[in-house]
C-alpha cells in the first residue's frame, strides 16, 4: 500500500513553482521509492496573493478573523502579498511581505468601510512581480473581481472566502430588487474559483443553495483566550454604567445596522424592565448607520452607547458585563459570541452559526429558534440573578477555552494547498 500524505497521489508537475525546486535539487523522478520523500514535504512553503476590501483597523468580523489567519501563515513560513484599499491609519499587528494598495471609496450608509477601486494594471502588475502560487479573494466586490480576472488571465489558481451574506441584507436597506442579481453575481464569482472558504458547513450549505457548484472548504474562527478574559473586569467601568453589586449588565458587541436586529434587543430590554425587579442596565458597544436611530429608541430605558472599542477597552467591557445578548440573524458565523464566552459570559442568540456550534442551551446560555423574535425577547425578559449568570458564564468559559486560532489556520493553510495543485493545464 503506498503512503498517504497530505498531497495524495500527486506528480511533481502538480506542486506549485515556489516549491518544485526541490525536486529539480533532490534529484526526484516521484517514483514509489520516492514517497517518503514526498511525505517530509507536509508544509511547503505557498507565496499567497490576499485580496480584501477590508483590514483592521477597521472593526469586523471579516477583518479581524484574516488578520489571525495572515499572521498563523506568516507564522509557519509562508509569503503573504496583501492587496487591499488605502486607509488613514495602518495595522502595527501585521507586516506583510509585499503589499499593493489602491484606492479606496466608501460604502453607502457605512462610511467607514471603504471598497477597494478595480485598479486593474496595479493589481495584475503586483501579482506578476509577486509570482503567487495561489490567489485568495476574501470579498466579492470591485477590488475582488478586479483580481480574480487578473488571475484567471495568469493562469494562476484562486481561492475565494464567502463571509457575509450580502445576497439577505437588501431586504434590510430597501433594495429587494438587488437580491437576484446578487444572487447571480455570487453564484458566478464563486464558481469561477478553484475553492470557497466558508466558516461553517450551514454556510456551505446556504452556498450550495444559492447554485455554488466548486468545492468548499471550511475554515473555521477561534478566539484570544487570553486577551478576551474575565480577569479584565472593571468596578469603575461597572459604577460608570450606574451598575452596583446587584445590577446585571447585559451587553451587545457589533454593528448598529438594520441587519444585526440591535432594536430587538432595545425593546426586549424595555420589555424585561417593565416585568423584572432585579435592576438591570444594557451597554452597547459598536458604531453604525442605525445609531441614532437606536439612541431615540431607547431615550426611556438604561441604555449605555459606548460607540466603537478596541483592544484592552473592548476586552474590559465584556469582561464587566454579565450576559451577552446577541439578536442578528444573518451571520456567517458570528466571531463576538466566542469573544463573549471566553470573557466568562452567558449568550442569548438563535440558534445557529457560532452560538450552535459553542452555546450549550441552559448551561452557557440561551438559544432561540431562528426567526422566533418573541422567544428572544422572552429569554431576556426571565434572565437570573447575577449570581446565576456568573455561574453560567464561567461554563461557557470552560467550554471555549480550547477553541484558539491554531486549527483555523491549519485549515486554512490545507485549503489554500488545494487550491494551489489545481492548476489548469
Amino acid at each position: 500500500m503506498e503512503p498517504v500524505s497530505v498531497f495524495g497521489h500527486l506528480k511533481q508537475q502538480d506542486f506549485p513553482e515556489s516549491f518544485k525546486f526541490y525536486f529539480k535539487h533532490k534529484n526526484i523522478q516521484n517514483t514509489q521509492n520516492d514517497h517518503r520523500t514526498l511525505n517530509e514535504l507536509v508544509r511547503p512553503k505557498l507565496k499567497i496573493a490576499v485580496v480584501t476590501e477590508t483590514w483592521p483597523p477597521e472593526i469586523n468580523g471579516v477583518a479581524l478573523s484574516l488578520l489571525q489567519l495572515c499572521k498563523g501563515l506568516q507564522q509557519q513560513g509562508h509569503k503573504i502579498l496583501l492587496i487591499r484599499p488605502q486607509q488613514k491609519m495602518g495595522c502595527s499587528q501585521f507586516s506583510p511581505n509585499k503589499e499593493c494598495l489602491v484606492m479606496a471609496q466608501a460604502i453607502p450608509r457605512y462610511p467607514s468601510l471603504k471598497f477597494g477601486w478595480p485598479q486593474f494594471l496595479k493589481v495584475s502588475s503586483a501579482i506578476d512581480d509577486f509570482t503567487p502560487d495561489v490567489v485568495h479573494v476574501v470579498t466579492e466586490g470591485p477590488l475582488g473581481l478586479a483580481a480574480l480576472q487578473a488571475a484567471k488571465a495568469k493562469n494562476i489558481p484562486v481561492s475565494s472566502g464567502f463571509h457575509s451574506a450580502f445576497q439577505d441584507f437588501s431586504r434590510f436597506f430597501d433594495l429587494a430588487f438587488l437580491l437576484k442579481p446578487i444572487q447571480r453575481y455570487l453564484c458566478w464569482f464563486h464558481n469561477n474559483t478553484q475553492l470557497t472558504c466558508v466558516p461553517s458547513k450551514d454556510t456551505a450549505q446556504t452556498l450550495q443553495d444559492l447554485g455554488v457548484h466548486c468545492p468548499m472548504a471550511v475554515v473555521g474562527r477561534g478566539v484570544d483566550v487570553e486577551c478576551f478574559n474575565p480577569k479584565y473586569a472593571s468596578g469603575q467601568l461597572r459604577q460608570r454604567w450606574g451598575a452596583d453589586e446587584q445590577t446585571a449588565v447585559l451587553l451587545y458587541v457589533g454593528r448598529l445596522s438594520p441587519e444585526k436586529e440591535v432594536n430587538v434587543i432595545i425593546h426586549a430590554f424595555i420589555a424585561r424592565q417593565k416585568v423584572s425587579r432585579q435592576k438591570t442596565v444594557l451597554v452597547i458597544v459598536g458604531d453604525g448607520p442605525e445609531r441614532e436611530k437606536l439612541q431615540r429608541l431607547s431615550q426611556s430605558a438604561p441604555v449605555i452607547f459606548m460607540g466603537s472599542l478596541s483592544g484592552h477597552q473592548l476586552s474590559e467591557a465584556y469582561a464587566s458585563a454579565d450576559a451577552f445578548v446577541f439578536a442578528s440573524q444573518l451571520e456567517t458565523f458570528g466571531n463576538v459570541v466566542l469573544e463573549a464566552m471566553a470573557s466568562g459570559l452567558p449568550v442569548v442568540a438563535y440558534d445557529y452559526a457560532s452560538p450552535q456550534l459553542h452555546v450549550c442551551h441552559q448551561y452557557s446560555g440561551w438559544l432561540c429558534t431562528l426567526g422566533d423574535t418573541a422567544s428572544f425577547i422572552s429569554s431576556i425578559c426571565q434572565l437570573p440573578d447575577r449570581t446565576m449568570l456568573k455561574n453560567m458564564g464561567r461554563k461557557a468559559r470552560e467550554d471555549i477555552q480550547g477553541v484558539g486560532w491554531q486549527y483555523p489556520v491549519q485549515q486554512f493553510e490545507q485549503a489554500l494547498y488545494s487550491a494551489a495543485r489545481i492548476i489548469p493545464r
